[in-house]
């Protein structure tokens, strides 16, 4: 796919939201990230499939309406409507794509990391090109082992760009799923479980991918 004049054609991203908010809610949150950032990329951000079956931990922060990808147990090993969401998700990419890259959040952030591997083994996204970047805020590995087996099998070779918080309570689990990830870049933050603003070093580590995963576009067309 040559780009249009001179200029590099923008990674496109899809968007997937946290546990209970939506793509509206997302964009907003992306909002804290300077211009100079969000300017690189082109985001595309999607609603969940399933109304929000309960409270969202956002009510009086964000207005509604919220939604939800799938449905899970307290242990967060079993899931439902988990292949509703992979079809609708796939759906959306055949008619909106081609996507260069996932950036997710949370609930969203575990499903986009697990999506390359699901893609990989013919599970997800088969009709739609390879997945070639991840952004993960947030973020943490499936628990349940048919999930797991199949999505975390090979490692994660496509350039990805993390956020870990310091106080976040699913930081194990993100530093987890950085060891299945070769060469991941990894960008630290004093926060919890939330998209940070970036510091001075965010910002250089953000741009620097930014550039890496621009390149890697270019070498392709």
């Amino acid at each position: 796919m040559g780009s249009e004049g001179c200029d590099a054609r923008k990674p496109r991203f899809l968007c997937l939201h946290g546990f209970r908010t939506s793509g509206l809610i997302l964009e907003t949150q992306l909002g804290k990230w300077p211009e100079s950032v969000r300017r690189n990329f082109d985001l595309v951000f999607l609603d969940g499939p399933f109304p929000a079956q309960g409270k969202s931990d956002v009510e009086g922060i964000f207005e509604p309406p919220y939604y939800e990808w799938f449905q899970f147990n307290k242990e967060f090993s079993e899931y439902t409507n988990f292949d509703k969401c992979l079809e609708f998700i796939e759906d959306y990419m055949i008619k909106n794509g081609p996507f260069d890259g996932l950036l997710g959040f949370s609930q969203g952030a575990i499903l986009s990391a697990a999506l390359p591997g699901l893609q990989a083994k013919g599970l997800a996204l088969t009709k739609v090109p390879k997945i070639k970047f991840l952004i993960i805020i947030g973020g943490a590995k499936f628990r349940s082992p048919t999930v797991a087996e199949n999505a975390y099998s090979s490692p994660i070779q496509i350039p990805s760009l993390h956020f870990l918080g310091e106080t976040d309570f699913l930081k194990p689990y993100g530093l987890e799923l950085l060891e299945n990830c070769v060469n991941p870049t990894v960008i630290h933050h004093p926060k919890g479980h939330t998209i940070p603003r970036l510091d001075e070093k965010g910002l250089e580590t953000i741009l620097s991918f930014i550039e890496t995963i621009q390149n890697k576009l270019e070498e392709k067309q």
